[in-house]
């Protein structure tokens, strides 16, 4: 019987989030990072986007089985209404379910905040390897990101050449008297 629950990230869940993350730096080009970051640093990057975003783990039967988490796009006041997500399942937790509902998560708490376009950043491979294929723009798709940009061989890691594509969701009205994003919201 499977038990989920999807809640805040705390920091004493860094350990278990880094392990997981940890073998995408090694093993694939999800991630264009090459070195595993320590602990400390892990956890400060928890607490920066906590600060600001919300940072969620998913739960299966008591076992922490991916996190998901939004962050800014750009950076710039004029893009407060967007952000950019990124999710993280382990590698044995793929494909029964768990991200689309911590992404569904996610995009809940961040419509409730007044964000409206949602961005993912994503490593596309222009011919798929063993360290990366094309799941992840698959994943993104069929939760209703479209394509909206790619870059040509941008990311190098394992001695190959990678693309990065953005995809896009928007998820509310654009208005021409915006009311600001209410950051922080639970």
């Amino acid at each position: 019987m499977n038990h989920i629950i999807i809640r805040d990230a705390q920091l004493e869940d860094a350990a278990r989030l880094l392990e997981i993350y940890a073998y995408y730096v090694k093993k694939t080009a999800i991630t264009f990072e090459y070195e595993v970051p320590s602990l400390a640093e892990f956890e400060e990057r928890i607490k920066k986007t906590k600060a600001r975003y919300p940072y969620l783990v998913i739960e299966r039967d008591g076992v922490i089985e991916g996190y998901a988490y939004a962050g800014p796009f750009v950076g710039r006041a004029a893009y407060d209404w967007s952000c950019e997500l990124t999710v993280y399942l382990d590698r044995n937790a793929r494909k029964c379910g768990l991200g689309r509902k911590i992404y569904e998560a996610l995009e809940s708490r961040l419509k409730k905040t007044g964000i409206l376009n949602l961005y993912a950043c994503i490593g596309y491979p222009e011919k798929e390897d063993r360290y990366l294929n094309r799941n992840s723009a698959e994943f993104h798709a069929h939760l209703g990101f479209v394509k909206v940009g790619e870059f040509h061989k941008c990311g190098y890691k394992f001695g190959n050449w990678y693309h990065m594509i953005w995809m896009e969701k928007i998820i509310g009205e654009h208005c021409s008297a915006q009311p600001p994003v209410e950051f922080g919201l639970k």
